[in-house]
């Protein structure tokens, strides 16, 4: 068995230091915030270049409490991808604002600059670009299109941990970077968690309120806020892992590398690694015109494979009633994503002979 993620074999070769921090926030009795996860916010941003970093939840989490921190709600739209996990979506629709959607580029499976500012009105209040698979969208021209509308940018780095953008990292790029620690994630927890990266000191001090039932201190609430903290094992658990971050980081590469290389002729398609960017491939994707077949013949012997995402957002039936719900046709080239897209195991545990099979697997497909 090949499998499209191996997090026992990640548990293992730092057992040691996890359980030990999962004991020490034990002992202490730090379950909910606490030192654990202010020492986490505080490497995780550094990590990024960014000043100020608040733990919440999940990913979803961070999303939202980014647009309520800028007072986005009912009228407002938000611009941002129909490629892209539900999670961005359903974060704008929790405000009561519209999301506005703009098409995907086939080269790099993030947000079409060209096509963004036909899609800006008068109610538009933010910009959502999404770092899919890993890779960082084209965000200079998002930047000018933010200044010259007056827009603020919410970076979805969910899939993007260290991804950079012409050598400054995602997240430090626009107003807000909110990053995914679901365990599959590059960076994964244990559960469920996420964060909102800054440099706006007053923004982040909002944030901070507002995730914490919007208290000023302890039973003094200023504000409507959630219960959106993080917990202090997954705080703990994180900053051992964010040690490894950049190792494991350049192990995926090397990985995402060697399949471009041994796949080069095999008329297999990838979503291509933009030059001003450093593509971190939390998902390693191809894209094949009988895909369904080949993942079922991948099965069959044992590879484990993904799909991301088969029905894209402008489909969905549980948008219907929020104004997004689209026909097919409407933005091609994710639909073209949803229908060939395969992701195939990349993680910094896969070995060199699983990899070999995998493409020998596919080459074989390619020859029946």
């Amino acid at each position: 068995m090949i499998k499209f993620l191996d997090l026992k074999s990640q548990y293992k070769s730092i057992k040691s230091e996890i359980n030990k921090e999962i004991r020490n926030t034990l002992n202490k009795s730090n379950f909910v915030l606490g030192p654990e996860v202010e020492k986490f916010e505080k490497n995780f941003a550094s990590a990024h270049g960014s000043k100020n970093g608040i733990a919440v939840n999940s990913g979803t989490s961070a999303l939202h409490i980014a647009l309520v921190a800028e007072n986005i709600g009912r009228g407002d739209e938000v611009i941002t991808v129909p490629m892209t996990f539900t999670a961005t979506i359903a974060s704008i629709i929790y405000t009561g604002a519209k999301p506005v959607l703009v098409d995907v580029d086939k080269k790099t499976c993030t947000i079409d600059v060209k096509k963004i500012e036909q899609k800006i009105t008068k109610k538009t209040k933010a910009i959502i670009p999404v770092h899919l698979y890993g890779q960082p969208a084209n965000m200079d021209p998002i930047l000018a299109l933010a200044k010259k509308y007056d827009l603020i940018v919410i970076e979805d780095c969910a899939q993007a941990h260290l991804g950079k953008y012409k050598n400054k990292f995602v997240g430090n790029i626009g107003n807000y970077g909110c990053f995914s620690f679901y365990p599959g994630k590059n960076l994964g927890a244990y559960g469920e968690g996420g964060i909102v990266i800054t440099n706006d000191k007053n923004k982040s001090e909002k944030i901070r309120m507002l995730r914490d039932w919007g208290q000023e201190g302890k039973y003094n609430h200023v504000m409507l806020g959630f219960n959106y903290r993080m917990d202090g094992i997954q705080g703990a658990i994180l900053n051992v892992k964010l040690k490894y971050l950049n190792e494991w980081t350049n192990k995926r590469r090397i990985i995402a590398k060697k399949y471009e290389k041994m796949l080069k002729k095999s008329n297999i398609k990838f979503c291509l690694e933009n030059k001003l960017t450093k593509h971190v491939y939390h998902i390693f994707s191809i894209f094949h015109h009988d895909r369904d077949q080949l993942k079922n013949y991948l099965t069959k012997f044992g590879i484990q494979t993904g799909l991301h995402y088969p029905v894209p957002i402008h489909l969905q039936k549980a948008y219907r009633k929020f104004g997004i719900y689209g026909r097919n046709g409407d933005f091609p080239v994710s639909e073209f994503i949803a229908n060939n897209q395969l992701s195939l195991p990349i993680y910094p545990e896969l070995n060199i002979k699983s990899l070999k099979v995998v493409v020998d697997k596919i080459k074989e497909f390619n020859e029946i």
